[in-house]
């Protein structure tokens, strides 16, 4: 259940956005996937198209239908942000962060990283029990 203060925080993200209702065309639809008879008799599924952006949205996140109205729209505002803020977004600086970590390192950077790696485990060996051999 979605409380009001939660609606009014996000229609105030939406005006700050300039995310106006009239550029919204709503539709209840039915959703997709698991759910049986139940999913196949409800349109609880919502549509949201944004006209100026050209976004379309569909959410079934949940059973009703009200809640699913206030996910899109926040998965709307998410979009318009992203592509307004673009390279500055959260979303955009972790994808980047996930390219940058699985980018394949550099021969020398290898080399280095076993280097420092061996003097670790030397130093470590060093580390260990004094015996006295008498």
């Amino acid at each position: 259940m979605i409380t009001d203060e939660k609606w009014e925080k996000l229609k105030e993200r939406m005006e700050a956005l300039g995310i106006r209702e009239r550029d919204i065309d709503e539709h209840f639809i039915r959703g997709s996937g698991s759910g049986g008879q139940k999913i196949n008799k409800t349109s609880s599924c919502v549509q949201l198209v944004h006209h100026p952006f050209g976004i379309d949205i569909r959410c079934q996140k949940t059973r009703s239908q009200a809640d699913n109205r206030y996910w899109a729209r926040r998965e709307l505002c998410d979009r318009i942000e992203e592509k307004k803020l673009g390279e500055k977004s959260a979303k955009q600086q972790a994808i980047e962060k996930i390219r940058r970590q699985k980018r394949r390192r550099s021969r020398r950077a290898k080399a280095r990283m076993l280097d420092a790696k061996t003097k670790q485990g030397t130093k470590k060996k060093l580390r260990g029990r004094i015996r006295s051999d008498e």
